[in-house]
């Protein structure tokens, strides 16, 4: 009974982590054959896990990625022109630490969608918030924002996103009223700075 009422109070303070490990350890036997402090300790990284697991699970959901893709998945050895080492600094995540913009260019059928949604992935994996967009979609969701009044809480939540993933980029005919009030008569907004990083994928 005990035991039980220690579980409850845990899930009440929302250690999901902690009361899984212990109810881990209760059917364990070796485990009672350790010290207090290393069975806590346990405990203590169960719980760390369970939230992280958890963070990163929310974070892909709010990106809304295309695709299902991981960097570990790339096949390094298929003629796409894909350099292991450019990965390697990409993979990484400090260009998105340091603000700076990547474009991914090549035929249409490359895997130009993919390779953006892997590096989302690895972004939400190493615990940075993302965003997905196909331009054609942005375009009709800042129209919407516009007639409905919510287009400054929409900027908003762009803004709060450390990396915005803007597929199909310069294949829309869509017109963009944010675009056109802002940029006189282009009726797209101004192409972003790409430098210093460019990745191609070929055949």
């Amino acid at each position: 009974m005990l035991q039980q009422q220690t579980l409850d109070k845990l899930r009440s303070l929302r250690l999901v982590g902690i009361a899984q490990a212990f109810e881990q350890q209760l059917t364990q036997p070796a485990t009672q054959e350790l010290a207090f402090e290393d069975r806590f300790g346990l405990l203590v990284e169960q719980e760390i896990l369970h939230q992280d697991n958890r963070r990163m699970a929310s974070l892909l959901k709010a990106a809304k990625l295309r695709i299902s893709a991981c960097v570990e998945d790339i096949d390094y050895r298929h003629p796409r022109g894909i350099e292991r080492s450019a990965m390697s600094a990409l993979t990484s995540s400090q260009w998105i630490i340091r603000h700076r913009n990547l474009g991914i260019t090549g035929p249409t059928g490359s895997g130009k969608t993919w390779l953006a949604c892997a590096l989302g992935n690895q972004a939400c994996r190493q615990g940075l918030s993302v965003r997905y967009f196909r331009v054609p979609r942005l375009f009709e969701s800042l129209r919407i924002a516009h007639a409905d009044g919510t287009y400054p809480r929409f900027m908003n939540q762009l803004a709060k996103a450390e990396l915005l993933i803007l597929d199909d980029w310069g294949n829309s005919k869509n017109d963009c009223p944010t675009a056109q009030r802002s940029h006189g008569g282009d009726r797209r907004p101004p192409r972003p700075q790409i430098d210093p990083y460019r990745l191609s994928a070929t055949y």
